[in-house]
């Protein structure tokens, strides 16, 4: 699975270690987060490296996602992963319903504002805990909240994002 990363689409990133035995906590972008679950099978991403990991246990500890991976035995192996992150192939993930994307597929799409003002070019998503942010880099680069509140409309055959933000920075 892991020769061919231009099909392989970000699902999230491996945490910090979570006790001795080779367990991981784990970051899921997927909506709702246990849907990260669904795919046995992982091409963690580390230093410009894939490598395939299987699932073999999965749980929760204070709300958050742990899992446990087959061949990470010990917490310094569970270490090393530290901030890999998770791809599947794009195969294996449902077809985007109707005003539905993959943020994979808006990166390097132009961003302009509601009143037609271009702000620059999408060049990837920041998870916080209470969103994510489209990283906008044009005259000045831009964090623009990914919700419904700022994004109103994504045209993917013209490669643009519409966005309701007043920049006066641009």
């Amino acid at each position: 699975m892991s020769g061919d990363q231009s099909a392989l689409i970000e699902l999230g990133a491996i945490g910090a270690p979570f006790g001795v035995r080779g367990w991981v906590k784990l970051r899921s972008d997927t909506e709702p987060a246990e849907r990260i679950l669904e795919f046995p099978v992982w091409s963690l991403r580390l230093a410009n490296a894939c490598r395939d990991y299987t699932l073999q246990h999965c749980g929760r500890s204070a709300g958050q996602l742990t899992v446990k991976l087959v061949g990470v035995d010990d917490r310094n192996i569970a270490a090393a992963l530290t901030g890999a992150v998770i791809l599947v192939p794009r195969e294996q993930l449902p077809a985007p319903g109707e005003k539905e994307f993959y943020r994979a597929d808006l990166i390097g799409f132009e961003v302009q504002n509601v009143s037609g003002r271009k702000l620059g070019t999408l060049e990837y998503f920041v998870e916080t805990p209470a969103y994510a942010l489209m990283v906008i880099s044009g005259p000045a680069q831009l964090l623009v909240p990914a919700t419904a509140d700022h994004i109103r409309r994504v045209d993917l055959q013209a490669r643009r994002v519409i966005v309701d933000w007043n920049d006066t920075a641009a």
